[in-house]
């Protein structure tokens, strides 16, 4: 093996490896022994290939007030010779990241990269006899390996073990590795199933007994989708894909979705059996209006959540990519007792809204972390992102011992597909208090220019005292019971949290400040925290 640096010598003993606890409703990482909160950022999908390339971005990054970094790990790289690895791309990542002081979360290009199979080295691009491509109706190929071949997923296993295996070697003390992605936006394009020899063999063959018995144990919270299409046939639990699911290309996308999660799960499997670390699949949307193929089929889409979950087990958390504006009905679809939210790729990182969903992810979804894409791309204007990370980084211990609780939630204005603003008061009760959150002048609401952007968080550390965090957001309060009398302000400090954890009040707010104690206001285009302790009278 070549590429085996210093990291792999003289290592302590090995430290529990990164896993998923339960506090409450949420799931949290756990790192060493405590929980983190991944303040994230994914690298663009060439850049961790070059160590020379990522040089001048890793301390940016840290200043960015990112703890973890998510950077691709291309097959081709590691295996470019059959049998033969070479680690040399992932202990240069693992050392600069260590360097940092970032954590990384490895994203495992194997057999697909946003559908295609492009970053297959090529003794399996050019042996299309052991590794079959996924074909049209006509026949003809595209350049997308079959779900179906088991050479394929026997060599994709090879080279994940093979990755995981030298993770534990290298970083089993240091827990630098703190999670993995399984392929990257798994999906078939550009129709809805494969048509290859064997893809064909298995669509006239039964529905996997796996699948109806996952469907029948959860019939009463199936997703709407999935209900509506496996009660139209009766809600059959034998007989072939188009007996169990109709004819149609909703069947098929069943289908493939199947076959990519069964293939999914037994990689993961291979790679946890090597080294135990979470392990999500990421997911590549589709736009309203689109069939299947259009975009891509057979992912974990939010209409598809069920047959992964029947049959990817092994995998931790299906995580969306969100590109579009509606980001809070999305991840609202992906929050689920037996999903914990993570959001991999939160837009790009130079659009505007992606520090709003941050706060909104995880402060009302409890997300275990949170990271938008191409993010060495604004490390030297980092700007609204920075400056909302600051603040992250400042509550993360807070938000952190508070989620799954009741003792926190997150805001923003919520947008729809056409990016229509929904910007009215949203309201939450936390502790003994109920808080009305508005994104624009109480006085006279009316949409600016930075509405959109707005975010804000409100964490419960005390009785009566509560953080609060964000930009653009004013907030009201009042007892969270009727009959409760009013609320007021006792005190309201602005300031931060050191390096230490210790609070270090700034100034405080009253009078001006305060609307003469009506409510608590962070101005927009400034990201800050306010110490805020309430009291009642009558």
């Amino acid at each position: 093996m070549t590429g085996m640096s210093a990291l792999a010598l003289s290592l302590p003993a090995m430290a529990e490896p990164p896993h998923l606890v339960q506090q409450g409703t949420a799931r949290q990482l756990q790192v060493q022994g405590k929980p983190m909160l991944l303040i994230a950022g994914e690298l663009g999908n060439s850049s961790s290939s070059s160590a020379a390339y990522m040089a001048p971005h890793w301390k940016k990054l840290r200043d960015m007030h990112l703890n973890t970094v998510l950077a691709p790990v291309q097959w081709e790289l590691l295996e470019p010779v059959e049998g033969k690895f070479d680690f040399t791309q992932v202990d240069n990542l693992i050392r600069d990241a260590r360097a940092n002081n970032l954590k990384l979360v490895f994203l495992w290009f194997g057999a697909w990269k946003n559908s295609m199979s492009t970053y297959v080295p090529s003794w399996v691009k050019r042996d299309q006899a052991r590794f079959p491509r996924a074909a049209l109706v006509n026949g003809q190929e595209v350049e997308i390996l079959s779900a179906m071949a088991p050479t394929t997923l026997a060599s994709d296993q090879k080279a994940l073990a093979a990755l995981m295996a030298h993770i534990k070697q290298v970083d089993g003390k240091q827990n630098t590795v703190v999670m993995l992605q399984v392929e990257n936006e798994i999906g078939m394009l550009p129709v809805a199933r494969d048509y290859g020899p064997l893809a064909q063999a298995a669509w006239q063959g039964q529905v996997p007994r796996e699948l109806t018995a996952y469907l029948t144990a959860h019939r009463d919270s199936l997703v709407p989708e999935m209900k509506r299409l496996w009660a139209a046939q009766g809600a059959r639990t034998s007989g072939t894909w188009a007996e169990v699911f109709g004819g149609g290309i909703a069947a098929e996308e069943v289908f493939t979705a199947w076959y990519y999660a069964r293939f999914a799960d037994e990689l993961t499997k291979a790679g946890k059996a090597a080294y135990d670390l979470p392990m999500y699949v990421n997911v590549a949307l589709n736009r309203p209006g689109r069939l299947p193929g259009e975009y891509p089929s057979g992912g974990p889409l939010p209409h598809l959540i069920d047959v992964w979950k029947a049959g990817a087990p092994s995998i931790d958390m299906l995580s969306p990519d969100i590109y579009f504006p509606n980001f809070v009905d999305i991840v609202n679809r992906y929050k689920r007792a037996d999903n914990p939210l993570f959001v991999p790729e939160a837009n790009n990182a130079d659009h505007p809204q992606v520090a709003g969903n941050a706060f909104y992810a995880i402060g009302q979804l409890d997300a275990i972390g949170f990271g938008p894409f191409s993010i060495e791309s604004i490390d030297d204007k980092s700007g609204a992102l920075g400056a909302a990370y600051d603040v992250l980084e400042q509550l993360a211990p807070h938000i952190l011992a508070a989620q799954g609780l009741n003792k926190m939630a997150g805001f923003r204005p919520k947008a729809l597909y056409d990016e229509t603003l929904l910007y009215e008061p949203q309201v939450a009760v936390i502790g003994d208090y109920r808080f009305t959150v508005a994104y624009a002048d109480i006085q006279r609401p009316a949409l600016s220019s930075k509405t959109a952007e707005a975010g804000g968080i409100i964490v419960q550390i005390g009785p009566e005292e509560y953080l609060i965090g964000g930009s653009g957001v004013t907030v009201t309060f009042a007892p969270a019971k009727d009959g409760g009398g009013q609320a007021g302000i006792d005190s309201a400090w602005e300031g931060r949290f050191d390096s230490a954890g210790q609070w270090r009040a700034g100034r405080l707010l009253n009078g001006d400040q305060t609307h003469q104690g009506r409510h608590i206001q962070i101005p927009a285009g400034q990201w800050q925290i306010q110490r805020v302790k309430f009291y009642r009278y009558k």
